[in-house]
């Protein structure tokens, strides 16, 4: 199977009257996907969403009525270990520093 290039095109016609739109990323099932192939988008949402549930669990975690045990408890399983768990997917780039 050969990849969809654009060349100029901003659609790309699959019948009498379907066209489908040509897209530089897109989310799929959660996931940003990209022409080029590179994951940069991917590990930027997942690290925007990531934030997003963090900033959510703030005023738990700084709750001082919570016990501190427990609130470690909630930070270990619902921020820290999910953040793991992804960042072990993110593809590792051999990038060359210019001075």
């Amino acid at each position: 199977m050969h990849p969809v290039t654009s060349a100029g095109r901003t659609s790309v016609g699959i019948g009498a009257s379907a066209k489908l739109e040509l897209l530089d990323k897109f989310c799929y099932l959660g996931d940003m996907l990209s022409v080029d192939g590179d994951a940069d988008a991917a590990v930027e949402a997942r690290i925007r969403i990531y934030w997003n549930k963090f900033r959510q669990l703030v005023p738990l975690l700084t709750n001082k009525d919570v016990s501190l045990i427990m609130r470690t408890r909630l930070y270990i399983s619902c921020v820290r270990n999910n953040m793991l768990h992804e960042s072990e997917t993110w593809p590792v780039k051999n990038v060359v520093a210019v001075m």
